[in-house]
């Protein structure tokens, strides 16, 4: 309202605009105040929506933590009673070996006494019936006529035979004597029971002697042919090691490959199964030892848990699924070594052990 227009306003006018306006003013600044209390309780409640989000985000973070160290206690519980688990099936394998291993020494040691009493005996049997044989000559060279009774008894047990039999006897007796001696020595090799742990030791002793404790398994079978064993033998130094358990490891090396043959033929009718046999020396200090076979080779998917404790693709009954995971730690753990295989389906399997040539675990 301007100036002229209050002039020309009585004065009953200009008290009921006066009293508008302070009443206005009066509003205005009540509402000025209802607005800072509502400013205040909304700043009032942010702080406390922030508190709340703060304590929210705490709550939840406490929540993951929690979550985190429950999943990796289980996990840890679940290692640990998978290393359990593994530790007490290598014991037992260990006992059970070390059985076995007490066992094979007694009894190599018990046939070897009386075997070495028939070898040594030979000897002196052949020159004793060289003898009997010479004064046998002699006596038909001056006597060419004997008597009757004689004469009978000589064409009754057929003496020219005999005469000429019993070096051939001998010769075979001698042979199979030698032979056991030979399995005798491979069964002592093998079990170690009479050497320290850690030894220096030929490695082609202990593989030749592996490979005759399975003779057996390798010669020809009514439903397969014999399994050829190829050996390309490098030059070794001695090794330090634990033989018993390298001797081990080559048994279920072995043992696995006939195991793949076999079943191979079954499936192929293969005509000339084989197993290949490599050892060479890569440096100053390491040895390397390949063992292939031509049978129908191991899966990608099987080869990532060939190592694994108690995994097998035998039947029920047949295997444990032990002896390549206690190989690869006999390898790694015990002479730091590795242990690697390769295969392709159709194309055999190889296994590849690197040792070193000194211990480094005395």
């Amino acid at each position: 309202m301007d100036i002229t227009t209050c002039l020309l306003m009585t004065e009953g006018q200009q008290e009921c605009w006066q009293t508008l306006c302070h009443a206005f003013t009066a509003r205005l600044a009540a509402t000025e105040i209802e607005l800072q209390k509502a400013h205040a309780d909304y700043q009032q409640v942010e702080a406390q929506r922030q508190q709340l989000a703060e304590q929210l985000e705490e709550a939840q973070a406490q929540q993951q933590a929690l979550t985190d160290a429950a999943t990796a206690q289980a996990r840890q519980f679940s290692e640990t009673l998978k290393q359990l688990r593994q530790n007490q099936a290598q014991i037992v394998q260990a006992e059970k070996m070390s059985s076995l291993g007490q066992l094979v020494a007694g009894v190599a040691h018990e046939i070897n006494n009386p075997v070495n009493f028939i070898s040594g005996n030979l000897s002196y049997a052949k020159a004793y019936i060289q003898d009997l044989t010479k004064l046998l000559a002699l006596y038909q060279k001056h006597y060419p006529q004997p008597t009757v009774e004689i004469q009978t008894e000589a064409e009754a047990m057929d003496i020219d035979f005999l005469m000429e039999d019993l070096p051939s006897l001998l010769a075979s007796m001698k042979m199979g004597t030698e032979r056991i001696q030979k399995i005798v020595l491979s069964l002592r090799s093998f079990s170690r029971m009479d050497e320290a742990e850690v030894k220096e030791v030929n490695i082609h002793e202990g593989i030749d002697s592996t490979l005759m404790i399975l003779q057996n398994r390798l010669k020809a079978k009514s439903d397969r042919p014999a399994i050829e064993v190829i050996k390309h033998y490098s030059p070794l130094p001695s090794v330090e090691c634990y033989a018993g358990q390298l001797n081990q490891v080559f048994m279920n090396l072995l043992a696995n490959a006939i195991d793949a043959l076999e079943e191979g033929i079954k499936i192929t009718q293969h005509s000339a199964p084989s197993i290949t046999i490599w050892t060479e020396v890569l440096n100053s200090d390491r040895i390397r030892i390949r063992i292939a076979d031509n049978g129908p080779g191991i899966s990608e998917q099987v080869q990532q848990k060939l190592f694994d404790p108690f995994f097998t693709t035998k039947p029920v009954g047949k295997g444990t699924g032990l002896g390549l995971s206690i190989s690869y730690q006999v390898i790694t753990d015990r002479h730091k070594g590795t242990l690697k295989c390769s295969s392709s389906l159709g194309q055999g399997a190889e296994f590849t052990v690197e040792i070193p040539v000194r211990s480094q675990r005395k």
